[in-house]
């Protein structure tokens, strides 16, 4: 899809006119959203982006699409996402965990994702998602 090539090509934003080119694509896309790129669409992530706050916009774009898929997306390219955007990774997984059904929903697909194709990155994020539903609980019971 050359939107997304577009979006990618854009995505370090170093002057107003990618920064106006990346928005005015993530628009477009937007209009017509498609499950099938939603790994790509996370791949776009680069910490190197010298505009945090328009790359957020396309954070927002990917939690518009239905849980499940989201996820499954996410963690399908997490152990690629951590080479290139590793602060925009934990952003996603936070935003995940902090939403009580998104988390459960998360915690069931990394564990259904290490089981199929196993990685420690999601055996971490797994620890990790465990640890704050616990310390959750802890808090919850004082």
């Amino acid at each position: 899809m050359n939107l997304l090539k577009t979006l990618k090509e854009n995505c370090l934003m170093k002057n107003p006119e990618e920064v106006i080119t990346f928005e005015e694509t993530l628009e477009k896309i937007a209009e017509n959203p498609h499950n099938e790129y939603l790994k790509d669409l996370h791949l776009i992530l680069d910490d190197n982006c010298e505009r945090p706050d328009v790359m957020f916009g396309l954070v927002h774009f990917l939690e518009s699409f239905e849980l499940q898929q989201q996820i499954e997306a996410f963690i399908a390219v997490i152990p690629q996402l951590m080479i290139t955007a590793p602060e925009w990774t934990k952003i996603i997984h936070y935003r995940i965990i902090n939403d009580e059904l998104a988390c459960k929903v998360y915690q069931q697909s990394l564990e259904l994702a290490n089981e199929k194709n196993p990685h420690f990155l999601y055996q971490l994020l797994n620890e990790s998602v465990k640890n704050y539903i616990n310390s959750k609980q802890i808090l919850s019971i004082s």
